[in-house]
């Protein structure tokens, strides 16, 4: 369990004492402070969850305290300490934003409980931030598919998962870059903190600004109030930003620097804040290009490609679709009370089709299937029409042909591929070296003695 951050401004000596010395605790950390400038102070340097805080202070209103730190920290809830001739301005001090009062002498039980009551609203506010952002994001996915290109993701996440290190993620709409960043959360030492997810594309620059760092009141217009930003509430977990390609400009300077010092300003703030975010990213756009066009900051390409996971499209990972296709089958299985089959014939039509929609169009394909199918079995005619004409095409096509024709050809095109590179063709196609020079010297004899 994280402890609560609290701060006491109090300008007696010994109510700060007592209250370093009874309050801090397993659960809590306690932080004192004498003055409203040495609060502010404090405030700038780290976060607070709960600020206790006496009206009168020698060199300030409480008042004045309290609206600034509703306007600098909204997240961080505020208990006034009052004498008996002040509970009137105790209450307006509530009207304007403090969670509850509690007048002196005070009770240090009660004291606690306000402090333990006041953090539960801070964590629900915060909970309910990150569900917003992170809907879907609970039920970790996991890649499906055995294909060699899916067992060195596999291995390549275990690998970089337990660092701080910022990843990469590359590959077409919809072929899962999604599933790569929620298993490195997942396997992190982080996975128990927040994984907030956020789409780059479609905000104005103003607005992605505002989502990622936060605002003060009147930094633009309709800021009418202080937000936190998605760095703010991903504090001590993972954000991942998606279509990263697509962040403006002026956005990718101010994350940069994130990046390189872990610090940021909201927007219209001048207090510099820290926060411990692990980051990923993900695009579909080629980077390289968009940097020589201008439109990507070549210093942001470098600081976030430290570590690059490129995730294939499904057409060269064909092997992994009957995998996929049971994957997708169990779940709808599930949900529905239904045991879902597929026919071979269907399962063929499948494995012939080149899924420009990547693992996304095989999924929505599959549920469609599954509400047309007759029963509880897909067969082709349930398929999309585009599905069925290609399987019929190929069917032609390879009609008259001997199987060991289409091997051959297949192999030829992956050597061809990698330039002759015998490794690299074997490896994709999931064989040892020997076995394909075996089967590159039959084809060889085949043809010198035709």
């Amino acid at each position: 369990m994280d402890k609560i951050r609290v701060l006491l401004v109090d300008d007696e000596p010994s109510i700060r004492k007592l209250a370093e010395k009874e309050l801090s605790g397993e659960n809590k950390i306690i932080t004192t402070s004498g003055s409203a400038d040495e609060a502010v102070k404090l405030m700038s340097q780290r976060n607070f969850d709960v600020v206790i805080l006496d009206m009168r202070l020698p060199d300030g209103d409480g008042l004045d305290l309290l609206l600034k730190i509703k306007e600098d920290s909204p997240n961080t809830e505020v208990i006034i300490l009052t004498g008996h001739g002040t509970i009137d301005s105790a209450v307006k001090a509530m009207k304007m934003g403090a969670y509850d009062y509690v007048t002196k002498p005070f009770s240090l039980e009660y004291l606690e409980l306000l402090i333990e009551r006041a953090y539960e609203r801070v964590c629900l506010k915060k909970d309910h931030k990150i569900f917003t952002h992170s809907i879907g994001a609970q039920i970790v996915p996991r890649l499906v598919g055995t294909s060699p290109k899916i067992r060195e993701i596999t291995k390549m996440i275990e690998k970089v998962a337990p660092r701080k290190t910022p990843v990469l993620i590359t590959g077409e709409s919809g072929s899962g870059k999604d599933v790569v960043a929620h298993m490195i959360h997942a396997l992190s030492d982080r996975s128990d903190k927040p994984m907030i997810v956020k789409n780059c594309g479609g905000l104005q620059k103003e607005l992605l600004k505002s989502e990622l760092f936060g605002h003060v009141k009147g930094a633009f217009t309709g800021a009418y109030d202080a937000r936190e930003g998605l760095i703010s509430v991903a504090d001590g977990g993972t954000l991942f930003l998606d279509e990263v390609g697509e962040l403006p400009f002026d956005v990718q300077g101010s994350l940069l620097r994130f990046l390189e010092t872990q610090r940021y300003r909201r927007l219209g703030d001048t207090r510099e804040r820290q926060a411990d975010v692990r980051l990923i990213f993900a695009t579909h756009r080629n980077l390289e290009k968009k940097v020589e066009e201008g439109s990507f900051s070549e210093a942001l390409y470098h600081r976030i490609n430290v570590f690059r996971i490129h995730v294939p499209p499904l057409r060269e990972r064909a092997s992994d679709i009957p995998l996929l296709t049971e994957h997708f089958l169990g779940k709808l299985s599930d949900n529905a009370g239904i045991k879902y089959k597929i026919s071979e014939e269907a399962m063929q039509c499948l494995m012939s089709y080149d899924w420009p929609g990547n693992v996304r169009e095989l999924r929505n394909v599959i549920e469609r299937a599954s509400i047309l199918a007759e029963g509880n079995l897909i067969t082709p005619k349930v398929l999309p029409k585009e599905i069925q004409e290609r399987s019929a095409l190929l069917s032609t096509f390879v009609e008259g042909l001997k199987l060991k024709d289409l091997e051959i050809g297949f192999i030829l095109t992956v050597v061809q591929k990698y330039n002759g590179n015998k490794s690299k063709a074997a490896k994709e196609l999931g064989i040892t070296r020997k076995t394909l020079y075996r089967k590159l010297k039959a084809y060889k004899q085949g043809s010198t003695n035709s």
